[in-house]
């Protein structure tokens, strides 16, 4: 065989031994990409949540306790794609001095813990996050969260609120959100006023229906927010407490007090009346 021939011989095998490379990188990737989908395809849709408050006050001290429901979606930006995420991580912003955490996931309860690695912006200051992390992922699940919080005074008036936090919730597939608000005061307050707030200088006034059940006040509302469009921002909700409210003293010490009195005055004068 000449050196010409060997030669051409050599260059292919070495060409087919290319396309064989070639072939089995390509069958790998095709592998890779199915195993792992493109994410940038994956959205989340939450069309309504549902939070109630109740206002209680506690040794003088004004305390909110929050119910939340969150029924979230997995879905796709295309039909062709499915993705079974792995896991999911999730942020939970908690105003300061929050206890009582509790957090459920379709009704199991679910492990959190503390977030050390940053705070949230709101308007009412930086809040600490609570982090979860939800594994194996599926198409749709019910988020539950409850904790509790002293309410805050600024400006000699209670003020609380409740970060909001749903545009990563809005895209095309679902462009809109409605969040639904019950707020039960069993204290006895007034003046009470609701806001939404979308930059922390900027607080919008906003309509909510009143009723009474019993001696609780009990206030309606709900936040529509839409894709692409402005977002109404937080709520901040600020109301005034009767003094009653803090400074009575229970019945079951003023009365035996009153008893006390009672009677001490009727042994003086007995004992006036014998000298």
């Amino acid at each position: 065989m000449s050196v010409i021939c060997r030669e051409n011989v050599l260059f292919v095998a070495v060409l087919i031994s290319m396309l064989l490379a070639l072939m089995l990188f390509g069958l790998a990737f095709v592998s890779l990409a199915g195993a792992n989908p493109d994410l940038s395809n994956l959205v989340f849709a939450m069309p309504e949540e549902y939070i109630n408050y109740t206002v209680v006050c506690i040794n003088g001290t004004l305390w909110a306790k929050i119910d939340g429901v969150y029924p979230i979606y997995v879905l796709t930006l295309s039909d062709d794609v499915h993705c079974a995420l792995q896991a999911l991580p999730m942020l939970y912003p908690i105003p300061p001095g929050t206890t009582n955490i509790h957090v459920a996931v379709d009704d199991v309860p679910f492990e959190w813990s503390y977030y050390d690695y940053g705070t949230h912006h709101t308007a009412l200051g930086d809040w600490s996050m609570i982090r979860c992390v939800l594994a194996p992922v599926p198409d749709n699940f019910v988020l539950k969260i409850h904790y509790e919080h002293p309410i805050q005074v600024i400006k000699e008036s209670y003020v609380f609120l409740y970060d909001l936090n749903i545009r990563e919730y809005l895209s095309p597939l679902n462009p809109n959100s409605t969040a639904y608000f019950t707020i039960r005061f069993e204290a006895n307050v007034s003046d009470v006023k609701a806001f939404t707030t979308a930059t922390d200088n900027v607080w919008s006034p906003i309509e909510y229906e009143v009723s009474q059940e019993n001696s609780a006040k009990i206030l309606r509302l709900h936040i529509f927010s839409e894709y692409s469009k402005p977002l109404l921002g937080d709520l901040a909700v600020t109301f005034s407490l009767l003094d009653s409210e803090t400074t009575s003293t229970p019945s079951w010490i003023l009365i035996p007090t009153l008893l006390i009195v009672v009677l001490i005055s009727i042994l003086s004068y007995g004992r006036l009346k014998q000298r």
